[in-house]
């Protein structure tokens, strides 16, 4: 008796997916067709182990996102890890599928984790963000901001080091943080 061989594919890793995706972008039509082909089956799994008793749905998300994926492509960073932005999209559609359907899902804190996100990719994305929020304060604050809080300067060294008061230091490092977290909710430019 004769067994017919079964090849398994391997899912399409970040480093193909990232170039079939910068390929698509520069205009070669295969590379982005065969690029949200493989997504697609990313995607169906995805969809799988979070819908349970909806699965049913599956194939519309998977359509939505590829939908999204498309018509935003080009908001992706080429420089940047593409698994987390497109996990992030799929993440998006899934949560527009609960709000319309009035599904209210809770998950363990112990299930919350996003495939192939990197805690490396997660730190750099922080650290980008961070840098971007600081540098639209003025010179004063930014500098105080990242003695204190980033470099663990107390504020006495922080204030001497800039010239100002402790004081002022203070005002000026509660000022900067708050300008951050208003520039944070109101997203980036």
């Amino acid at each position: 008796m004769r067994f017919r061989e079964q090849t398994v594919t391997a899912p399409p890793d970040e480093t193909a997916l990232h170039a079939l995706m910068c390929r698509g972008l520069e205009g070669d039509a295969k590379a982005h067709a065969a690029f949200l082909s493989a997504v697609a089956g990313l995607l169906r799994s995805y969809f799988n182990r979070r819908l349970g008793g909806a699965a049913s749905h599956t194939e519309d998300l998977v359509q939505e996102t590829l939908i999204s994926i498309h018509t935003r492509r080009a908001t992706w960073d080429r420089t940047r890890p593409l698994l987390p932005w497109l996990y992030a999209v799929a993440r998006y559609r899934l949560i527009d599928f609960f709000r319309a359907m009035n599904i209210r899902q809770t998950v363990p804190l112990d299930d919350v984790g996003e495939p192939s996100v990197l805690p490396d990719a997660i730190a750099s994305d922080a650290a980008r963000d961070i840098s971007r929020l600081l540098a639209a304060l003025p010179p004063r604050q930014r500098a105080l901001i990242r003695l204190i809080k980033i470099e663990g300067l107390s504020v006495a060294e922080a204030a001497a080091r800039v010239g100002l008061s402790e004081t002022a230091a203070k005002v000026n490092v509660h000022r900067g943080i708050k300008s951050m977290q208003r520039a944070a909710e109101e997203g980036p430019p």
